[in-house]
């Protein structure tokens, strides 16, 4: 066994764990520790595979941007974990059962791509970096995948607007068309009000029998 091939099994087996723990780990902001971890390892693995482009997106798009963007998110929701886990739990099979359908959807469509002989040859392939290949590579035979997960993306970020949109009963907002619908006499009200005038309170009197 040689130095790459136990790096391999090293990165892959920290890969599992903490994809593990990611799903089982109590504290949300554990979990999403754990899953910068993943990304982590599994950069290290598309390293082994001498593909430096995914690695290094992995690296800065994922842990740099999307994680940290996560980990502010979840510190600033205020949300009680236990209920969101019985929630979570009460929904799995309905859950596992849609994830079952769209990696089989997923697999039907991509598994052309995924035979290398039926690929056609581009002239010049071996001098071409990995990014290039790369895109001509997607933008080319992976197209039609590639449209399918940006709606995928595009699902998950409407999703998750609607999760954290919440109506506060303390906040106030201003409504533009109920004010358009205001008239003059709504905006301004004259109210006529009498005149106080304060009372001078009457001096006391001394009382000159007192002692």
């Amino acid at each position: 066994m040689d130095i790459t091939t136990a790096l391999f099994y090293v990165f892959s087996a920290v890969l599992l764990g903490s994809s593990f723990r990611v799903i089982t780990a109590k504290s949300t902001v554990h979990s999403a520790l754990f899953l910068i971890l993943a990304f982590f390892n599994a950069s290290c693995v598309w390293m082994l595979l001498k593909a430096e482009f995914l690695a290094i997106t992995l690296v800065l798009v994922y842990i740099g941007a999307v994680m940290v963007l996560f980990l502010f998110v979840v510190m600033m929701l205020d949300f009680e974990s236990t209920q969101v886990r019985e929630s979570i739990w009460k929904h799995m099979p309905l859950a596992g059962l849609v994830g079952a359908l769209i990696a089989l959807e997923m697999a039907a469509i991509l598994m052309g791509g995924f035979r290398v002989s039926d690929a056609p040859a581009i002239p010049g392939m071996a001098e071409m970096g990995n990014a290039k290949l790369l895109g001509v590579q997607i933008y080319t035979n992976y197209l039609f995948p590639l449209q399918i997960a940006a709606v995928l993306l595009l699902v998950a970020i409407i999703a998750a607007i609607a999760l954290t949109l919440r109506g506060r009963k303390d906040s106030r907002h201003q409504d533009p068309s109920q004010q358009v619908k205001v008239t003059k006499a709504q905006r301004l009200k004259i109210v006529k009000v009498a005149a106080t005038v304060e009372q001078t309170a009457a001096p006391v009197e001394k009382n000159e029998g007192a002692a």
